[in-house]
């Protein structure tokens, strides 16, 4: 797959986005999605990196301090007010993401006596665990570019408060993990639980547990082992397999994530990856039997196919950690066939960021309903260093 395309592509789509969303020049109030702006975060910070332009490093930050005072605190339209934490102003500065992160959807969050609607739920304001999960990699991505750990901080104070509200044990006793919660944490809006979403918290968490460096030992309230545990239960025995585009790239960039944290603390999690891998292959197989990629534009999901095409990178990188880092995997012959395997779908990727660079591909309603993340989903595809986190 091509990877050193101009920058300018992704320099523009960033310049576009940062001024159709008020990041630069700034507008109040500004229109944030956490989904979409964690994934802005790591495009600027890797075109930061690769540019050498600060300005790309400040947006990236000042994006960072913008989803706070938007997301963190109540809607416009609430009569609550204030940090979403319940925290004073000033405390509230301070840790931002203490009560966790709203969603940004347009319309407020269902009350409590109002009817559920499934068609309305998506266009609802609240809690979604799996986007949480994206924004607390993002804070990541931002201490790991900037060496300031207050961003790590504020990543495990968000994994702390929005574990603890969105774990609950059914009357089995099982844990699982409510998909939507309401603004406040609450209650739950959508109780099911997300098919990658316990998974996803696992690799999450556990990249945040191997970089403590910046954390007093003092400090016992940011540990996040029991957390972890919990997690790692609710994924004992669970089957990954999807054939949606973006769940698929979504397991292959969990598969280079669990391999990264392999090299580096040696967890042996090689039956994990090998899962990972396995069931990505069985979703590919079965995805490309819809045929999806070969209908016209207006039928289709550009982000959803994103996600594939930048879990599709993950999988070069994947293999070039493989091989630099061997001993680090007790099942490296096994790991290397599916890797080849999974490097078989190249072209895949490459058809879809064929595709959606046609301009005419971009002028659909389905392209225009959704084009902020879109946008930066393109750029990650584009781009994708920064968020899958390779130096």
């Amino acid at each position: 797959m091509k990877q050193n395309l101009p920058l300018t592509l992704v320099r523009q789509i960033m310049t576009d986005f940062a001024k159709q969303t008020g990041l630069s020049p700034v507008r109040r109030p500004p229109s944030r999605y956490l989904w979409t702006d964690a994934f802005a975060v790591c495009n600027l910070l890797e075109l930061y990196r690769q540019t050498g332009d600060d300005s790309f490093k400040s947006l990236a930050l000042s994006l960072v301090d913008q989803v706070h005072e938007t997301l963190g605190r109540h809607r416009q339209d609430d009569r609550r007010q204030g940090w979403i934490s319940g925290l004073g102003e000033d405390e509230g500065r301070l840790h931002p993401t203490a009560g966790g992160m709203r969603i940004g959807k347009e319309m407020n969050e269902r009350g409590p006596t109002d009817p559920f609607d499934e068609r309305m739920e998506w266009e609802r304001d609240g809690q979604y665990y799996h986007y949480l999960i994206k924004w607390m990699h993002a804070l990541q991505c931002v201490a790991t570019a900037t060496s300031e750990g207050v961003y790590s901080r504020w990543a495990r104070e968000l994994a702390k408060k929005v574990h603890g509200a969105f774990v609950f044990s059914s009357a089995d006793g099982q844990k699982y993990i409510h998909w939507k919660m309401s603004i406040d944490l609450s209650r739950p809006l959508i109780p099911s639980m997300g098919l990658h979403d316990p998974l996803e918290g696992f690799i999450l968490y556990s990249q945040l547990q191997a970089d403590r460096s910046d954390i007093p030992q003092e400090s016992p309230q940011l540990d996040l082992s029991d957390e972890i545990k919990e997690l790692a239960g609710i994924c004992r025995g669970r089957s990954w397999a999807t054939e949606d585009p973006l769940g698929i790239g979504g397991l292959l960039c969990n598969g280079l994530q669990v391999a990264q944290l392999m090299v580096r603390d040696r967890s042996g999690q090689d039956k994990l990856l090998l899962d990972l891998l396995d069931s990505s292959l069985l979703g590919l197989e079965s995805y490309l039997k819809t045929n999806t990629l070969l209908i016209p534009a207006r039928y289709r999901l550009a982000f959803r196919e994103f996600g594939l095409s930048i879990g599709l990178h993950a999988v070069e990188r994947l293999k070039e950690l493989l091989q630099k880092k061997r001993d680090s995997f007790k099942e490296s012959v096994a790991l290397h066939r599916r890797i080849e395997e999974l490097m078989g779908y190249q072209p895949v990727g490459e058809q879809i960021e064929r595709f959606w660079q046609d301009e005419a591909n971009r002028e659909v309603d389905t392209w225009l309903a959704h084009r902020g993340i879109n946008m930066v989903m393109q750029a990650t595809s584009l781009a994708p260093d920064g968020f899958l986190q390779v130096p």
